[in-house]
């Protein structure tokens, strides 16, 4: 299950573990801005909220790479520039 929310500033998206085999993971909050998208979950064992920053370049690049096999790579804009 996941809830989608337009915020003055973000949209947010929160992903919900519903496995049909524990050990279920904490929700996942994705908060996508405008210049930055940030990934967060909360962590039982240490009582603490870990927080990940992707800038848009690198949000790009992990989209890609979901399609791609094992290598290395290097996105390009139209104009053959990176």
């Amino acid at each position: 299950m996941f809830t989608i929310e337009h915020e003055f500033d973000a949209t947010v998206v929160t992903l919900v573990d519903e496995g049909p085999q524990p050990p279920l993971q904490e929700d996942i909050t994705i908060n996508a801005f405008e210049d930055c998208v940030t990934l967060e979950q909360y962590d039982p064992r240490t009582d603490t909220v870990n927080k990940i920053t992707f800038s848009i370049d690198q949000l790009d690049e992990l989209a890609a790479a979901l399609d791609l096999p094992e290598g290395v790579y290097r996105l390009y804009n139209d104009d053959g520039k990176d």
